[in-house]
């Protein structure tokens, strides 16, 4: 195989074809993500404190993502321009409208940056999400608040229980950490389990085949519960919190969007 014809089948044909991820194209993905994040940290360390007001600042970003996400999903973009709304481009288009919002932000609002910067992922994830509750039908009524219910009621419990063991992890960023991948959990098992969908990526589809969707509940719980209980003895605030803020966006983002998904059916 030459190497266009590895790209072609390893990185193109899963876009074009939406055939998921392949071991080669996720660690890839991964690895970009990796450099990414690194490069961002520095850029940002230097500029402000990254604290609850960061990570709260980018979620309406967060959401915007995730609908515009399900626009490519329900078929209002045609290709070539839906690739640019399928990953890993739309989080290139993302960030090219999120970066320069922020450091202008920051540039022009100091310490209250978070607040015109998220102003501004709210107007834009309320008229993406307006777009689609208009244009399209609810066809599965129950996913969204099903999944949020889950959610919801995992973090309640991640909430009790870190308050009597492990109180280095009770804290609101753990919790929002661990209410996304449990959003993302309960999305997964009930598109797959009652609506016909499947998993796109690599380890989750080995799980998922051998045990069944349910496991991907317990084996997110268990996993969260790990790297926070490890990540909250970092003492770098600034390093920390950033790397929460990752942990989120790759949680909500996913959970948000497949919900989404197949409340309208698409």
């Amino acid at each position: 195989m030459d190497v266009w014809g590895f790209i072609k089948k390893y990185y193109i044909d899963s876009i074009v074809y939406k055939t998921g991820y392949n071991p080669v194209n996720e660690a890839t993905w991964a690895l970009i993500l990796v450099v990414a994040v690194y490069f961002l940290y520095k850029w940002l360390v230097r500029r402000i404190r990254i604290d609850e007001r960061f990570v709260y600042g980018n979620i309406p970003f967060i959401i915007f993502a995730s609908a515009l996400r399900v626009v490519e999903d329900a078929g209002f973009v045609k290709p070539p321009l839906e690739y640019l709304l399928m990953s890993p481009l739309i989080e290139l288009l993302i960030f090219a409208v999120a970066f320069p919002a922020l450091a202008l932000s920051i540039r022009f609002r100091g310490e209250r940056y978070w607040v015109h910067y998220g102003g501004l992922g709210c107007v834009l994830a309320t008229a993406t999400l307006g777009f689609l509750f208009l244009n399209l039908r609810v066809r599965n009524w129950f996913v969204l608040p099903t999944a949020l219910a889950i959610a919801t009621v995992s973090a309640i419990a991640y909430h009790i229980l870190t308050s009597k063991v492990a109180r280095h992890m009770h804290n609101g960023l753990s919790e929002l950490v661990f209410f996304s991948h449990m959003l993302d959990a309960s999305a997964t098992f009930l598109g797959i389990q009652f609506l016909n969908y499947w998993e796109l990526h690599v380890i989750p589809r080995l799980l998922i085949s051998k045990f069944g969707p349910w496991i991907m509940l317990p084996a997110k719980a268990a996993l969260f519960l790990a790297i926070l209980y490890v990540l909250d003895t970092e003492d770098d605030e600034n390093l920390k919190n950033f790397i929460k803020f990752v942990l989120i966006a790759l949680g909500l983002g996913p959970g948000l969007r497949d919900a989404l998904r197949m409340t309208f059916g698409v």
